[in-house]
């Protein structure tokens, strides 16, 4: 399984949508979240109007319209997400659980190659869809706060004019930085969970 540009895209955006949530935000426009993200606006609302037609977000038309959650972050799933934008997770058809494909394999029920992607696929299930929007949203606000940075979206942010953290200066700095870009206790599992091991 490989996340399309179109699946991380979405994800970015329902976290950020999930972020405006908790801040008080109601409404966010789609050229707010393609600026906070420095994403495409075009191909954003394409994928905005794919995640509304998956009930996963709402709109609200007119000059100040915009997109929300359509349910409470905690409902979300990032399995879900990523089943609606990109299709199953198996990376073999013959292991799919939702969209199952005879392989060529001659003995499926003996096929070693299966019985690995089977192992992969389910890791990669068991990880999707354990762990919400909502437990994203979370851990990305802890760590936001914890290094001081301002909250996207926030009443407080707007007012103060604060300057964004936006992701090209993200990677710039993360250019300069001398420390590995990430390592394992950076990841939301270990966020959530301490010390773990799949």
């Amino acid at each position: 399984m490989k996340l399309s540009k179109k699946g991380e895209y979405a994800l970015r955006s329902l976290i950020n949508l999930g972020i405006a949530g908790e801040v008080g935000r109601s409404l966010v426009q789609v050229g707010e979240l393609a600026d906070n993200e420095q994403l495409p606006v075009k191909f954003l609302e394409q994928i905005m109007q794919a995640l509304k037609e998956g009930g996963l977000v709402e709109s609200e038309r007119g000059k100040f319209g915009g997109y929300r959650l359509a349910k409470s972050p905690n409902k979300i799933t990032i399995g879900e997400v990523v089943r609606l934008i990109d299709g199953p997770l198996a990376p073999i058809g013959c292991v799919s659980q939702s969209a199952y494909e005879k392989c060529t394999c001659p003995d499926e029920a003996h096929c070693g190659l299966r019985m690995l992607m089977l192992d992969v696929r389910n890791a990669i299930a068991g990880i999707l869809d354990r762990y919400t929007l909502a437990d994203v949203v979370g851990v990305t606000l802890r760590k936001l706060r914890r290094d001081g940075l301002p909250l996207p979206f926030s009443p407080e942010a707007e007012v103060a004019a604060a300057p964004r953290l936006t992701a090209r200066v993200a990677r710039k700095l993360a250019r300069r930085s001398k420390a590995p870009r990430l390592d394992e206790t950076e990841g939301v599992l270990h966020q959530l969970l301490g010390d773990y091991s799949i």
